[in-house]
């Protein structure tokens, strides 16, 4: 089960689930620009169109994608601040709907009976309560994603759709 949490003072995120296989198989869903493409997403919400990483410290990446409710683009970015395979990654990220706010991801990852405990902690939005609550139900559907595509394969085509504002 996924838990999210924000901290008191709503400057960070706090993400956790158990992913039943073992670290380095986690570390390629969270790296491997390919397959973020098959998992980050749900019909219905929205879809990425294209990601680029580099990953190594100093490194950069960049996704972009399309809004599913009303066709709008968008993009995130940032550059890798840690990549230590198959324990840690961590990044900056600056999303075209968050205006100039920069923000740090952090995953770690965790060897557990069964498979790898999964952490995460995305912090930066100090004097931006309202975005730290939009990641943090953000973050919840997106570690569920990634558990789905890592242990059955889930795609966000073979995901089932949400209703868009249009179906509603």
């Amino acid at each position: 089960m996924a838990t999210t949490t924000i901290s008191k003072d709503h400057d960070s995120i706090y993400a956790e689930i158990h992913i039943a296989a073992p670290p380095e198989r986690v570390f390629q869903a969270l790296t491997d620009p390919r397959q973020l493409l098959q998992w980050w997403g749900q019909k219905g919400m929205y879809h990425h169109t294209d990601w680029k990483a580099d990953v190594r410290p100093g490194g950069q990446w960049r996704s972009e994608g399309v809004s599913d409710s009303d066709g709008s683009g968008y993009h995130v970015s940032g550059e890798y601040l840690e990549v230590d395979p198959p324990r840690l990654v961590s990044y900056t990220w600056v999303a075209s709907w968050s205006g100039a706010l920069r923000t740090v991801v952090r995953w770690e990852l965790e060897s557990a009976a069964g498979g790898t405990l999964v952490r995460l902690r995305h912090s930066g939005f100090a004097g931006a309560p309202a975005q730290a609550e939009n990641h943090s139900q953000g973050w919840a559907r997106v570690i569920v994603w990634m558990q789905g595509f890592v242990e059955r394969g889930e795609t966000v085509a073979a995901r089932p759709a949400v209703a868009t504002a249009r179906e509603v």
